[in-house]
Protein backbone atom coordinates (compact mmCIF):
# COMPACT_ATOMS: atom_id res chain seq x y z
CA UNK A 1 0.00 0.00 0.00
CA UNK A 2 0.97 3.51 -0.62
CA UNK A 3 0.74 6.45 1.99
CA UNK A 4 -0.49 9.41 0.92
CA UNK A 5 0.72 12.71 1.33
CA UNK A 6 -1.10 14.19 5.08
CA UNK A 7 -2.28 11.00 5.95
CA UNK A 8 0.52 8.51 6.29
CA UNK A 9 -1.27 6.23 8.22
CA UNK A 10 -4.80 6.61 7.61
CA UNK A 11 -7.84 6.91 7.66
CA UNK A 12 -7.79 7.66 3.81
CA UNK A 13 -10.77 9.33 1.64
CA UNK A 14 -12.19 9.52 -1.82
CA UNK A 15 -9.97 11.84 -2.07
CA UNK A 16 -6.26 10.45 -1.28
CA UNK A 17 -7.66 6.98 -3.28
CA UNK A 18 -8.09 9.50 -6.98
CA UNK A 19 -4.81 11.05 -5.88
CA UNK A 20 -2.11 8.39 -6.04
CA UNK A 21 -0.03 8.36 -8.49
CA UNK A 22 -0.21 6.13 -11.94
CA UNK A 23 2.32 3.38 -10.59
CA UNK A 24 0.59 0.29 -12.66
CA UNK A 25 -1.15 -0.98 -9.10
CA UNK A 26 -4.66 -0.53 -8.59
CA UNK A 27 -6.53 0.40 -5.29
CA UNK A 28 -9.55 0.60 -3.48
CA UNK A 29 -11.04 2.28 -0.72
CA UNK A 30 -12.67 0.40 2.18
CA UNK A 31 -13.52 1.29 5.44
CA UNK A 32 -10.75 4.52 5.02
CA UNK A 33 -7.90 2.17 4.52
CA UNK A 34 -6.49 1.48 0.84
CA UNK A 35 -5.97 -1.26 -0.63
CA UNK A 36 -3.60 -2.69 -3.41
CA UNK A 37 -5.30 -5.00 -5.54
CA UNK A 38 -3.05 -7.93 -6.51
CA UNK A 39 -2.33 -8.06 -10.23
CA UNK A 40 0.10 -10.62 -12.17
CA UNK A 41 0.16 -11.26 -15.91
CA UNK A 42 -2.55 -14.30 -15.20
CA UNK A 43 -4.98 -12.42 -13.35
CA UNK A 44 -5.01 -9.48 -15.94
CA UNK A 45 -5.02 -11.91 -18.68
CA UNK A 46 -8.42 -13.77 -17.37
CA UNK A 47 -10.11 -10.36 -16.63
CA UNK A 48 -9.19 -9.15 -20.02
CA UNK A 49 -10.55 -12.61 -21.86
CA UNK A 50 -13.77 -12.18 -19.75
CA UNK A 51 -14.16 -8.65 -20.90
CA UNK A 52 -13.96 -10.00 -24.53
CA UNK A 53 -16.12 -13.45 -24.23
CA UNK A 54 -19.48 -11.13 -22.68
CA UNK A 55 -18.53 -7.91 -25.41
CA UNK A 56 -19.06 -11.31 -27.91
CA UNK A 57 -21.93 -12.11 -26.30
CA UNK A 58 -24.03 -9.17 -25.91
CA UNK A 59 -23.08 -8.40 -29.70
CA UNK A 60 -24.54 -11.34 -30.78
CA UNK A 61 -27.42 -10.91 -28.09
CA UNK A 62 -27.86 -7.50 -29.69
CA UNK A 63 -27.94 -6.17 -26.46
CA UNK A 64 -27.95 -2.50 -25.66
CA UNK A 65 -24.81 -2.84 -22.96
CA UNK A 66 -21.48 -1.63 -21.87
CA UNK A 67 -18.97 -4.24 -20.59
CA UNK A 68 -15.66 -2.64 -19.09
CA UNK A 69 -13.93 -3.51 -15.42
CA UNK A 70 -10.34 -1.73 -14.35
CA UNK A 71 -9.93 2.20 -13.88
CA UNK A 72 -14.07 2.66 -13.18
CA UNK A 73 -14.82 2.04 -9.73
CA UNK A 74 -18.18 0.95 -7.86
CA UNK A 75 -19.33 2.78 -5.06
CA UNK A 76 -20.30 0.07 -1.79
CA UNK A 77 -21.31 1.10 1.92
CA UNK A 78 -17.86 0.25 3.00
CA UNK A 79 -15.74 2.71 0.16
CA UNK A 80 -14.99 2.26 -3.58
CA UNK A 81 -14.41 -0.84 -5.62
CA UNK A 82 -12.83 -1.50 -8.74
CA UNK A 83 -14.09 -4.74 -9.96
CA UNK A 84 -12.30 -6.63 -12.95
CA UNK A 85 -15.39 -7.12 -15.04
CA UNK A 86 -18.54 -5.35 -14.88
CA UNK A 87 -21.89 -4.78 -17.31
CA UNK A 88 -23.90 -1.41 -17.17
CA UNK A 89 -26.54 -0.67 -19.69
CA UNK A 90 -25.41 1.28 -22.59
CA UNK A 91 -26.78 4.75 -21.71
CA UNK A 92 -25.65 4.49 -18.09
CA UNK A 93 -22.39 3.84 -19.62
CA UNK A 94 -23.28 6.83 -22.02
CA UNK A 95 -24.09 9.28 -19.22
CA UNK A 96 -21.44 8.45 -17.09
CA UNK A 97 -18.98 9.03 -20.07
CA UNK A 98 -20.82 12.88 -20.52
CA UNK A 99 -20.30 13.10 -16.76
CA UNK A 100 -17.03 12.37 -16.36
CA UNK A 101 -17.63 10.26 -13.71
CA UNK A 102 -15.47 7.20 -13.33
CA UNK A 103 -17.81 5.67 -10.49
CA UNK A 104 -20.81 3.75 -10.56
CA UNK A 105 -23.29 2.97 -8.17
CA UNK A 106 -25.20 -0.54 -7.31
CA UNK A 107 -28.58 -0.05 -9.17
CA UNK A 108 -26.98 0.68 -12.28
CA UNK A 109 -24.89 -2.07 -12.71
CA UNK A 110 -26.51 -5.43 -14.21
CA UNK A 111 -23.47 -7.89 -13.39
CA UNK A 112 -19.99 -7.77 -11.53
CA UNK A 113 -16.90 -10.18 -11.97
CA UNK A 114 -13.92 -10.72 -9.75
CA UNK A 115 -10.71 -12.97 -11.19
CA UNK A 116 -10.00 -14.42 -7.83
CA UNK A 117 -6.37 -14.23 -7.09
CA UNK A 118 -5.51 -17.45 -4.83
CA UNK A 119 -3.04 -17.32 -1.50
CA UNK A 120 -3.31 -13.21 -1.47
CA UNK A 121 -5.77 -11.21 0.92
CA UNK A 122 -7.60 -10.16 -1.77
CA UNK A 123 -9.25 -13.62 -2.48
CA UNK A 124 -11.20 -13.77 0.98
CA UNK A 125 -12.48 -10.19 0.14
CA UNK A 126 -13.33 -11.65 -3.08
CA UNK A 127 -15.35 -14.70 -1.92
CA UNK A 128 -16.94 -12.70 1.26
CA UNK A 129 -16.56 -9.12 1.62
CA UNK A 130 -17.48 -8.33 -1.76
CA UNK A 131 -20.27 -10.75 -1.75
CA UNK A 132 -22.02 -8.54 1.17
CA UNK A 133 -21.17 -5.41 -0.38
CA UNK A 134 -22.33 -5.85 -4.15
CA UNK A 135 -25.35 -7.42 -2.43
CA UNK A 136 -26.00 -4.47 -0.10
CA UNK A 137 -25.50 -1.99 -3.08
CA UNK A 138 -28.25 -3.58 -4.62
CA UNK A 139 -26.12 -5.56 -7.82
CA UNK A 140 -28.33 -8.54 -9.34
CA UNK A 141 -25.54 -10.73 -10.60
CA UNK A 142 -21.76 -11.32 -9.23
CA UNK A 143 -19.56 -13.92 -10.60
CA UNK A 144 -16.37 -15.63 -8.78
CA UNK A 145 -13.65 -16.60 -11.62
CA UNK A 146 -11.45 -19.08 -10.19
CA UNK A 147 -8.20 -20.12 -11.92
CA UNK A 148 -6.66 -22.59 -9.73
CA UNK A 149 -6.84 -25.42 -9.59
CA UNK A 150 -8.64 -25.42 -12.81
CA UNK A 151 -10.43 -22.28 -14.24
CA UNK A 152 -14.46 -22.29 -13.16
CA UNK A 153 -16.98 -19.54 -12.61
CA UNK A 154 -19.76 -19.13 -9.96
CA UNK A 155 -22.48 -17.20 -10.78
CA UNK A 156 -24.30 -15.79 -8.00
CA UNK A 157 -27.67 -14.34 -7.82
CA UNK A 158 -27.58 -11.20 -5.23
CA UNK A 159 -31.00 -10.06 -3.79
CA UNK A 160 -29.58 -6.84 -2.09
CA UNK A 161 -29.32 -9.22 1.59
CA UNK A 162 -27.65 -12.29 0.98
CA UNK A 163 -26.55 -14.38 -2.17
CA UNK A 164 -28.00 -17.48 -3.69
CA UNK A 165 -25.12 -19.57 -5.94
CA UNK A 166 -27.29 -20.12 -9.20
CA UNK A 167 -24.40 -21.80 -11.35
CA UNK A 168 -21.16 -22.62 -11.03
CA UNK A 169 -19.07 -23.57 -14.47
CA UNK A 170 -15.83 -25.38 -15.14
Amino acid sequence: MTATAGHPHGPYTLYDLEELPEEGRRHELADGWLHELPGDLWHDNAAERLRAILKQAARQATADVHVAGGPQEVATSAGIRRPDVFVVERDVARLALERRARTYYGPDLLLVAEVVTPRTASERTDRVRKVAEYAATGIPHYWIVDLEPRPSVTVLELDGRRARPAYRAR
